[in-house]
């Protein structure tokens, strides 16, 4: 199901996958209004299970980012205005949910973007961002 969310550059908020066609995919956004559109060959689109965010030793999948997220937030969405949130509310929001991100390459604008994906994907009920069985895999390699 990850693999069907996707990103389109120069297209606000989040889509689903629903179909291919000649040259384009067929997509839903991911609000209450469920419109469908076409993304041509010459649309940026991106899988949010290929983005990841920079960190001091290895880039974090999102997905890993999302789920860190949902823990400390409980499962509910972030209640910070991003409109009106100062610098270093975005950099004390950031380090509280990946305290080893590299705060050299992540501007303000990815934290706000990163926080806008999150609170929509939880507004329409995407809960579990990391597969149980791939963290028990991860847990066991690191130990």
């Amino acid at each position: 199901m990850k693999d069907q969310l996707l990103a389109i550059s120069g297209k606000p908020g989040l889509f689903r996958l629903i179909g291919q066609g000649r040259g384009m995919l067929i997509v839903e956004t991911l609000d209450a209004q469920k419109k469908r559109l076409t993304a041509g060959a010459r649309d940026r689109v991106t899988s949010l299970n290929d983005v990841s965010m920079y960190t001091d030793d290895e880039d974090k999948p999102l997905m890993e980012v999302f789920e860190s997220i949902s823990q400390k937030y409980e499962g509910k969405t972030v209640d910070l205005d991003l409109k009106k949130a100062t610098p270093a509310q975005l950099a004390d929001f950031m380090a509280g949910v990946l305290p080893d991100y590299d705060r050299d390459r992540v501007y303000n604008n990815d934290i706000k973007k990163l926080i806008q994906w999150y609170n929509i994907l939880i507004q329409n009920g995407y809960t579990e961002f990391v597969d149980a069985e791939a963290e028990e895999t991860a847990e066991t390699t690191e130990a």
